[in-house]
């Protein structure tokens, strides 16, 4: 081949590249014209649709109803026509529909509103806008005349104001045929309208199952728009109930409430027959149930201090205080809790003994327990964590573990810190619940008091604790709290918080025990003890929430005739604890009073509480390990 000829020989490569590009030319080309087409049709489209709502509107405005409606019409049979698959075209068309009957309805609502509100008399003009416009002012009027009728049965307007609504606008064109069955109903409606607003309420207050049943009742008395609308409120309530009452369900079983847990699941399962998860979360609920009876009788009440977490440090000598005696150990407890489950007591809430709906009056209700079940109430005493018990071995403070359970903090013998759910009574009361879940009546645990001179639950929530919390901690040779600032004592909110939500969750009430624990309540001018439940309420009252439970410290009471008793009730108070070895409850003036029994190492063998548990095996080991241990 010749040189000039090999200068201008193009490679299979190259021609394979040229007809590429020839192709994509033309596509190019193609897509091209498509986009003009395009351009072309939607820009007359929209051409069009910017013409059509305003020329319907314009119709309107000059009183041309019938080229309104054929306007209207137009559009509507279009859409009928035209293929499924043009969903572009569909859209705008349905959109313009819909923009057409906005404008119809903003106009029939304004003269409905006008009837309702003023009183207004439907013009000539009004007439015969509302009768010309046929289907599109039909079904907003119908649409009102349901709503009115509504409105009157949830109470929201006179039946007058219905009636004169009504006369207005029946005589106009086919309106009638939704108004004249409405109009025969009407006293109907009326009879109804106290339980669709009872039912109403109970739904307001999330009562979502009372709220079915009452509808359910009302819709087995009424048909017609009584029973049609009850038949929608039952579809969009149990919609609106299900996951709700589910979690709530599943949260009562969690928390061994399984009394309440056997209710709500009985009453979904009348609500929703085929749900088999309803079926199996009550089984689950009644398989930890028994048959409940009216209990009449006396109830024994125990009340514990902290307990010692640590014996080594309690009793070893070197540490040793004679305060021990007035705490028990952790075992101590455990044991005393094994006897009373042996002897078939079980732990119930004190405020199942009240029903406290009237604030200034207090009716007896009488207690339910399982079958052959005897009631016991638990009282935990003052747990603000003094720092004047440490030698004796409590723990310091309470926290939350990363399972969300609540613990005592301790320091041991070898100074290390230690967290432990069985370090204190409330872990160990819980954790025996949760292995004998019927030691407690509907997840009932027991009261915990609490006074905030020095802190609450070991923590310093307020400034106004600050100096007592240092001198009590320097009387015990520990560094005093420097620093402190409102930051600190927010964060010690907040965690003080979290612990009562849990608490409160998991079946524990709270009570105070006076903000500076008032030794002798009885012999307590009443200044003093105004001022030290002002500040109860001002710097720890809001961290618990409402609390209608005092216990008076050491069990001086007041009596409840006296004018400091008076005072305690005034500010909300309805249940009060005294001291007493042996079960007392007495209703009084709007409260309730009952002893308790004061449970330490010094009063574990009274005679009065053999019938509580055995005195030989309680008494921890620890106690009289060797001699050189003190006897406590």
């Amino acid at each position: 081949m010749t040189a000039f000829s090999s200068e201008y020989h193009v490679s299979d490569d190259e021609i394979k590249n040229t007809k590429g590009y020839n192709i994509a030319a033309v596509l190019l080309a193609v897509m091209l014209v498509a986009l003009t087409i395009t351009t072309v049709v939607l820009g007359s489209k929209n051409a069009y649709e910017l013409e059509t709502v305003p020329s319907f509107e314009l119709a309107i405005d000059e009183g041309r109803y019938q080229d309104a409606l054929q306007i209207y019409r137009g559009i509507q049979d279009e859409v009928l026509k035209s293929s499924p698959d043009n969903q572009t075209a569909n859209a705008a068309r349905i959109q313009m529909l819909d923009d057409m009957e906005g404008i119809v309805k903003e106009r029939v609502d304004t003269i409905c509103n006008r009837i309702i509100s003023n009183r207004y008399v439907l013009s000539a003009s009004d007439i015969n806008f509302l009768d010309s416009m046929k289907e599109l002012t039909s079904s907003v009027v119908s649409e009102r005349l349901y709503n009115i009728c509504e409105d009157f049965l949830l109470g929201k307007v006179e039946k007058p104001v219905v009636t004169y609504f009504f006369n207005q606008v029946q005589p106009i064109g086919n309106f009638s045929a939704t108004a004249n069955p409405l109009l025969r109903e009407l006293d109907f409606i009326e009879t109804a309208t106290g339980d669709v607003q009872s039912a109403e309420k109970y739904l307001s207050n999330g009562d979502y199952i009372s709220a079915v049943k009452k509808y359910t009742q009302v819709d087995s008395s009424y048909d017609g728009f009584v029973g049609e609308y009850c038949d929608k409120r039952i579809t969009t309530i149990k919609e609106a109930m299900y996951e709700p009452m589910m979690a709530e369900g599943d949260h009562l079983i969690q928390t061994l409430k399984f009394y309440s847990a056997e209710k709500l699941f009985s009453d979904l399962a009348v609500i929703f027959p085929e749900d088999e998860l309803i079926k199996s979360s009550l089984l689950e609920a009644t398989s930890h149930t028994s048959e409940v009876t009216e209990y009449r009788g006396k109830i024994e009440c125990i009340c514990v201090r902290s307990l010692i977490a640590d014996t080594d440090v309690a009793f070893a000598a070197r540490y040793h205080s004679s305060n021990t005696s007035l705490y028990l150990t952790g075992k101590e407890f455990e044991s005393i809790l094994e006897n009373l489950y042996e002897r078939g007591y079980v732990l119930v809430d004190v405020e199942d003994l009240i029903d406290q709906s009237d604030p200034s009056y207090l009716l007896e209700r009488n207690l339910k327990v399982p079958k052959g079940k005897k009631p016991l109430i638990v009282v935990i005493e003052d747990l603000q964590y003094s720092a004047s018990a440490y030698n004796c071995g409590t723990c310091r403070r309470l926290v939350l573990n990363d399972e969300n359970q609540v613990c005592g903090e301790y320091k041991n013998s070898a100074g290390e810190t230690i967290v432990s759910r069985t370090a204190e009574a409330i872990g160990l009361l819980d954790v025996f619940v949760e292995r004998h879940p019927d030691f407690t009546y509907d997840g009932a645990k027991g009261i915990i008091s609490v006074s905030g001179h020095e802190a609450v639950f070991g923590y310093v929530v307020a400034a106004g604790e600050l100096e007592d919390r240092n001198a009590a901690l320097s009387a015990v040779n520990l560094p005093q709290l420097t620093n402190i600032t409102n930051d600190d004592i927010d964060f010690a909110r907040d965690t003080v918080t979290q612990i009562v939500n849990v608490l409160k969750d998991n079946g524990w009430k709270f009570a105070s025990c006076t903000y500076s624990y008032i030794q002798d309540c009885r012999n307590t001018e009443k200044e003093v003890l105004v001022d030290d439940h002002t500040k109860w309420m001002d710097q720890i009252g809001s961290l618990f929430g409402e609390v209608h439970i005092l216990v008076y410290p050491n069990g001086n009471y007041i009596y409840g005739t006296d004018d400091r008793a008076v005072y305690f009730k005034n500010r909300g108070f309805r249940i009060f604890f005294g001291g007493g070895a042996t079960p007392y409850h007495i209703y009084g003036d709007n409260y309730l009073f009952v002893d308790r029994a004061m449970m330490s190492y010094k009063t574990l063998n009274r005679k009065a509480y053999e019938n509580l548990f055995d005195y030989t095996q309680i008494i921890d080991p620890a106690r009289t390990k060797n001699s050189d241990q003190a006897q406590g």
